[in-house]
Parts: structure tokens; C-alpha cells; sequence
């Protein structure tokens, strides 16, 4: 049997993903022992309702989050989200400001690019909101040249947060490479050679969702 490896955070009610955006709202929409009343005896279901902000627990983010002409959810393929070849760059835990990945061009060419920093190790604590691993504008650009079909990172963002800039998806976003954030378990994935899922559903006019987010071994 095929080995996969979950890079997904569970989503929790009550849970923080980005300081400052409201934590999921989860409940029963129908309850089990509300629903009996409805069916035949020994019958029940359970209906549950969610609310939260699309930027919850590991999601992606597709060039509709930045772009209002870009394309949304929906109109992402799933050439671009699945079944793509992935290389993962481990970089120094103590490193902030990533301008370099440990890969050449060739690495990284038609591959989903995984960065691995460790962070979600802070998953669930105040530090993952402060100080957190992001790449450089010059880095994503060099990730567009270089060919990269997507993009993740394991960080609290993928940016730098300490001003309203956003280099990283701006480049990034504007030539149609998805982003994933909040990623964990990268460290279990080898360099080279694993293939990297991660679907959001079809939403339209919708630029960010939650996936589960998975690589498949070979």
C-alpha cells in the first residue's frame, strides 16, 4: 500500500490559524439525538455547521486572494493542485529572512516547492504568531524564472508580516502559483521523489480555502 503523509493541521473550534482573524465557529446544525425525531426508529444523523474565515488551519491560496482578476478556487485545474512533483528545501531553524533555497533551477522546474523551516513546531503557542521563517520578493521571483508550479511553507506566512507589504504573494500570485501555508510534518518528506495533493473545493469568487494537504511516497 501506498505511504502518505499528512502536512495538514486539524481544524479545532475555537482555534487561532492568523492573529487577529476570528477563530472557527464549530457545532451541531442537526443533532444526533435531535435528528431521531425525524427518522425511523434506531435512525440518526448528525449535521454539523462551521464558521470561519477561509484562512483557517492549512490552507491555500489561490491568485483570486490577491488579485481581484486573478483566477479563484473554482477556476484553479487540478494539473495545478494534484499529483505534482515536489522537491522540499530544509533550511536552518535560526534562519528569519529566506533569500535562497538549496536548490537550483533545475530542481525545481514543473515542481511544487515545499519549504521546510520547522516553525509549526510553535503550532498552538503565542511564538508562531512572532518572528516566524518567510521567503523575499527576490526569492519568489527567482521561484517564478525557475519554473515552480506551486509553492508551501510551514510557516505562520509566507511573507514577512512586519509591514503591510507582500512581496512574496504578489509575485507569486500573479503568475498563477498557488500558495500553501500553516504546513506540517514536512520534515518526515524526502527531498525529492514524493508526489504533493492539495484540493480546495470549487468555490467561486473565493481566492482561499482550507485543503488537506498531502504528499504520496513513492
Amino acid at each position: 500500500m501506498q505511504q502518505l503523509i499528512d502536512l495538514s493541521h486539524s481544524i479545532e473550534h475555537g482555534m487561532v490559524t492568523y492573529k487577529g482573524l476570528p477563530a472557527p465557529i464549530i457545532c451541531d446544525y442537526l443533532s444526533r439525538e435531535a435528528s431521531r425525531a425525524r427518522y425511523a426508529p434506531g435512525t440518526e444523523f448528525h449535521i454539523g455547521k462551521i464558521e470561519m474565515v477561509a484562512n483557517t488551519g492549512t490552507y491555500l491560496d489561490s491568485p483570486f486572494h490577491r488579485y481581484a482578476d486573478g483566477k479563484d478556487l473554482a477556476a484553479l485545474s487540478l494539473q495545478q493542485l494534484a499529483n505534482l512533483e515536489c522537491v522540499v528545501a530544509a533550511i536552518d531553524p535560526n534562519v528569519r529572512t529566506i533569500d535562497r533555497l538549496p536548490l537550483a533551477e533545475r530542481d525545481v522546474r514543473g515542481k511544487a516547492v515545499l519549504v521546510y523551516t520547522d516553525w509549526s513546531r510553535h503550532w498552538r503557542t503565542d511564538q508562531y504568531f512572532e518572528d516566524h521563517p518567510h521567503l523575499t520578493g527576490r526569492l519568489a521571483q527567482w521561484l517564478v524564472d525557475a519554473g515552480a508550479r506551486l509553492v508551501g511553507i510551514d510557516s505562520y506566512n509566507i511573507d514577512c508580516v512586519d509591514k503591510g507589504e507582500r512581496p512574496v504573494h504578489s509575485t507569486l500570485l500573479r503568475n498563477d502559483i498557488p500558495i500553501v501555508e500553516h504546513m506540517t510534518h514536512l520534515g518526515a518528506v524526502p527531498a525529492v521523489g514524493a508526489k504533493f495533493f492539495a484540493v480546495p473545493p470549487k468555490v467561486l469568487n473565493f481566492g482561499t480555502f482550507p485543503v488537506r494537504a498531502f504528499v504520496a511516497l513513492p
